[in-house]
């Protein structure tokens, strides 16, 4: 069932014209369940109702049906976090899926990007012209949701976090208006909506400047769990003086036997190291010591474009029950290097794994457990960056499981458990937004300060609260006081 409705534009957003009906859908309608559809299926989405949004219009259209019945409003595209996401019981789900398409303006090196629009067609439609944009590890994810979340990109450690690029927002907030901000147009509310923690309205499009990227070399290299222990202390050794201009990741990845998979990684545990080089002497630097340790049974670093990128972690295109933890580390050193591998390979696990996946050699029910490198300028505070602008920590650790594929959830969560409590040392209490996985995992990036003051450009923008339920519940000044009480 479904039903059209319309809202009244204010003088101050769009021209004085009722904007065109947009469907609001419900439970049992197909278009319900366009709306609602996530990737990570551990946090199906089930609003009370839910829109798919092509226009301004629309969008203001939707807040308009949810405000008039006393609904709150959420928001999401591609439900790359919706494992993360609190439940939408009793809200109006919108879907920002915004018609137009990517526009580069070439000699400002500047992208629009509408939202909606997943990261591959950002890449695609800016690397003829030698442009890249700050990326994350998969082309699917939403360019949009991934920028208001800071943005870990492969290009990370040479450009620093990925919402730092962004030189204006446009969204709708709570009465219907439809604003533009950035550092000249106002500067609080644009502040706040990079890293902030959302519930501040929904964004339409964002202006994101990009970046020259010649000399690129990039891939993943392979190794089999023979090999382990060397490739990981070279790999560290390598961290300790890596350039700015290459962004590695460190995988142990038990990946099922299933048709995509290459054979040669479905034998065991492997471990990869992937990432992205701008200059080929810095992967040279990177790969002549990894390479010493043994041959890889797989080996994809080359010299590429910046199209290539995203296909460098392989990550699923496909939807699945993702489950799993991170948290951010300071400096390991080697007792945490050796702590990491302990507790990912063979023998870390259970030994009561049941999942159908088969052929891995290891009874870790995780398919991946990372560290990413952080430093160079993702180290450094942007003056004019938004609420979260930088990590000073050295390496984020991404750890997930399938349960469709190995292990049960109950054992995938202990096994998330485990890790944490063998990296705990070195465990600071940070996250990146973008990694969380569980509503359930301990969660945090501002610090008591920017959440207030998070808190006090929500109450401007949006006194009444439509979008209060949209935020992510570390950044309200609730959820900062019920921990100031449990620590009391």
């Amino acid at each position: 069932m479904s039903e059209a409705v319309h809202a009244s534009a204010p003088a101050t957003a769009l021209p004085a014209t009722a904007p065109p009906p947009a469907t609001v859908a419900f439970p049992g309608d197909p278009a319900y369940d366009e709306a609602t559809r996530v990737y990570n299926l551990a946090g199906p989405a089930r609003p009370a109702a839910a829109v798919t949004a092509t226009s301004a219009a629309e969008v203001q259209a939707a807040i308009g049906y949810a405000a008039a019945r006393g609904q709150g409003v959420r928001v999401h595209t591609t439900g790359h976090s919706a494992g993360a996401a609190p439940e939408m019981t009793g809200a109006v789900l919108i879907r920002p899926v915004l018609r137009g398409g990517v526009e580069i303006d070439v000699g400002r090196r500047r992208a629009h990007i509408p939202a909606g629009t997943p990261w591959n067609e950002v890449v695609h439609a800016a690397a003829p012209h030698g442009l890249a944009a700050p990326h994350g590890t998969s082309g699917t994810v939403g360019a949009v949701g991934y920028l208001l979340h800071g943005g870990v990109s492969l290009y990370g450690r040479k450009v620093g976090l990925a919402a730092n690029h962004v030189t204006a927002i446009e969204l709708v907030t709570a009465e219907g208006r439809l604003r533009r901000v950035s550092l000249t147009q106002d500067p609080e509310l644009f502040w706040a909506l990079r890293g902030g923690g959302g519930g501040l309205g929904v964004v339409t499009a964002v202006e994101l400047a990009l970046f020259p990227a010649a000399d690129l070399v990039t891939g993943a290299a392979f190794w089999s769990w023979t090999h382990a222990a060397a490739v990981v202390e070279a790999w560290y050794d390598w961290t300790l003086r890596a350039p700015e201009e290459v962004s590695t990741s460190l995988r142990v990845m038990n990946l099922p036997d299933l048709p995509m998979i290459p054979p040669m990684l479905k034998g065991g545990p492997v471990v990869c190291v992937a990432g992205v080089a701008l200059g080929a002497a810095h992967a040279r630097e990177l790969l002549a010591p990894l390479r010493a340790v043994g041959e890889p049974v797989l080996d994809t670093w080359q010299d590429a474009g910046p199209e290539t990128v995203p296909e460098v972690h392989m990550d699923p295109d496909e939807p699945g029950t993702f489950i799993g933890d991170h948290f951010l580390l300071s400096e390991l050193g080697r007792d945490g290097i050796a702590a990491f591998l302990r507790t990912t390979g063979t023998g870390s696990g259970t030994g009561t794994s049941t999942g159908t996946g088969t052929g891995t050699g290891s009874d870790s029910p995780l398919i991946v457990a990372e560290l990413r490198q952080l430093g160079g300028r993702m180290a450094v505070a942007d003056p004019s960056g938004g609420a979260l602008n930088h990590f000073e920590e050295r390496f984020a650790y991404m750890g997930a499981g399938v349960p469709e594929l190995r292990g049960t959830p109950a054992e995938i969560i202990e096994h998330c458990d485990r890790m944490r409590a063998a990296l705990a040392p070195w465990d600071t209490g940070r996250t990146a937004p973008g990694f969380v996985k569980g509503l359930d995992r301990p969660r945090g990036h501002l610090s008591e300060a920017d959440i207030l003051a998070v808190e006090r450009v929500r109450a401007r923008v949006d006194p009444e609260g439509l979008f209060r339920g949209d935020a992510m519940p570390e950044t309200v000044a609730s959820a900062l006081a019920a921990h100031s009480q449990e620590q009391s």
